[in-house]
């Protein structure tokens, strides 16, 4: 399997600061698995890694798409893997960057294959349900799957009912579409996550809120719609953005777009965090996430073990 190092984390946790060092110590570039820095013309609002720093070190992935168009985890796998090969052709360890947990699981776990359910057998699930209870269900499912079904819970109804619709149209558990999704993994990774303490993440998040207004976030909006692209685009529809849309359209107040946009993004961090207790990591960075010299031997010795 190709080797890449991942550095993951909450949003403003510094996350761009340690990848920037790490790929000039490693002689690489970065990958970015962030789902805002990949539009255009929001580079503020993205916080997106500046001029100086591009040139001093290639980024891959940021500003590739339209603010008008959608992207998705699917097709981050499929650019990010197309310079990953490119980058090991050369000899070097790709670095992926970014808060986008499910990008960055598509990048390494892959995507569950699409399954087409044949309507009746839904019809058919959804009248047992009624008739029968979800109490029964789940003993089907524990019963047909039973590695799926320890880790879902009794009272999850969708996600029961998704693993009894993949069974009926397939005759596989999901856990086999799984493992066999597994088996075609094509990297491994050297995965850092930045965790710092959760007040001192949310003070950065509202020191970068008003540092990006001072850098002229809201010339960057109206720049923007002046382009004609709608305010309800997927690039100006993410947090951070969207926020200070009714003060350029609506006259609503600065302070209160302001204090929402601080609010929002101290939530979404909040949720990354949760995504990554979840997951499995090779160093966990806290308050100073720049000890580099520790940082390379660690990943040094990460990259002899594959030998």
């Amino acid at each position: 399997m190709i080797p890449l190092i991942t550095i993951e984390g909450p949003t403003a946790s510094g996350k761009s600061d340690l990848a920037l060092k790490l790929a000039r110590e490693l002689e690489t570039e970065i990958i970015s698995a962030d789902s805002r820095q990949v539009y255009r013309y929001l580079d503020i609002c993205t916080a997106k890694p500046s001029t100086a720093e591009m040139k001093a070190v290639r980024h891959h992935l940021i500003s590739i798409i339209e603010p008008s168009e959608s992207y998705s985890a699917g097709r981050f796998k499929s650019d990010a893997s197309e310079v990953i090969r490119d980058l090991h052709r050369q000899g070097k360890v790709p670095l992926v960057c970014g808060g986008t947990g499910l990008y960055v699981e598509a990048l390494l776990q892959g995507l569950f294959p699409q399954i087409d359910i044949d309507p009746e057998i839904r019809k058919r699930l959804r009248e047992r349900l009624k008739k029968e209870g979800l109490d029964i269900l789940y003993a089907e499912l524990a019963e047909r799957d039973p590695a799926f079904a320890e880790k879902v819970s009794s009272n999850d109804r969708q996600r029961i009912l998704r693993g009894l619709e993949v069974f009926a149209a397939t005759g596989l558990p999901i856990s086999e579409h799984w493992r066999r999704q597994q088996a075609e993994r094509e990297f491994t990774a050297f995965r850092i996550l930045i965790n710092p303490p959760r007040e001192q993440l949310y003070a950065r998040i509202n020191a970068r809120t008003e540092r990006m207004l001072e850098a002229g976030l809201l010339s960057e909006i109206t720049s923007v719609l002046k382009m004609g692209f709608d305010a309800s685009s997927p690039g100006l529809n993410s947090v951070g953005c969207k926020e200070y849309l009714p003060h350029l359209l609506d006259s609503v107040s600065l302070q209160d777009c302001s204090v929402l946009a601080a609010q929002h993004t101290r939530n979404y961090a909040k949720r990354q965090c949760t995504w990554y207790r979840k997951r499995k990591f090779d160093l966990t960075l806290g308050a100073d996430p720049c000890n580099i010299l520790k940082t390379v031997t660690l990943i040094r010795a990460w990259q002899k073990s594959l030998h």
